[in-house]
């Protein structure tokens, strides 16, 4: 699945009124607001389906935090990155733990604290990219990795993406068991079989997902 926007950039950004309108609230509002959007993002995040962000123009503050909960993101190398929130006397509104678990300490702090733009380039060096490409092979570039993912058994990739997910916040010997308990529910599944009939019938596999 990808993950576009239709206008000139994929965000601009959380909008001045939301801000404004959360300003005003009461402690108990403001946190079950905030938590409202977290989860939204979390849910998102869970999808058993690979998404795939197609990041072009301006990706800033709540944009690029949508950003970083797809599995794979590419962008045009003339794309803008950003989290300005320290800049309107607020800290990352959604996602601060988020892009620290991406992109390590070190680089949030950079990127939350100074609140400044930054190019493509720096963006995957600070491990937000996957790919960067020219502006004019950006959706050929995301519809050609989505188009992989058509020829895989997509259990199999929501059972591995979950493994990866969950597992990495877990303890070794209990991801291991995540690891064994996940694989469980692929054992007897038409696709498993599919799998081995086509790779000794050398022909393209036809999966079916039960």
């Amino acid at each position: 699945m990808i993950v576009d926007s239709a206008g000139k950039h994929f965000s601009s950004g959380v909008d001045e009124r939301v801000i404004g309108e959360l300003v005003g609230q009461q402690a108990r509002a403001f946190r079950e607001n905030l938590r409202d959007l977290q989860n939204c993002l979390d849910e998102f995040e869970q999808l058993e389906k690979a998404t795939i962000a197609r990041l072009h123009g301006y990706c800033l503050g709540g944009g690029l935090l949508l950003a970083l909960c797809c599995d794979f993101r590419v962008a045009a190398s003339d794309a803008v990155f950003g989290l300005p929130e320290v800049k309107r006397s607020i800290a990352v509104l959604m996602g601060t733990q988020r892009i620290t678990r991406v992109a390590g300490v070190a680089a949030a702090k950079e990127m939350v604290l100074l609140a400044e733009d930054f190019d493509a380039e720096r963006a995957r060096k600070y491990g937000l990219l996957h790919r960067v490409v020219p502006p004019q092979e950006l959706e050929a570039e995301a519809v050609g990795l989505a188009e992989r993912f058509l020829l895989l058994p997509p259990r199999a990739v929501a059972i591995a993406k979950r493994i990866i997910d969950r597992g990495y916040e877990l303890p070794l010997r209990e991801s291991r068991d995540l690891e064994i308990d996940s694989q469980l529910e692929l054992l007897h599944s038409t696709d498993l079989r599919e799998a081995l009939d086509s790779f000794l019938e050398k022909r393209q596999p036809n999966f079916s997902s039960k």
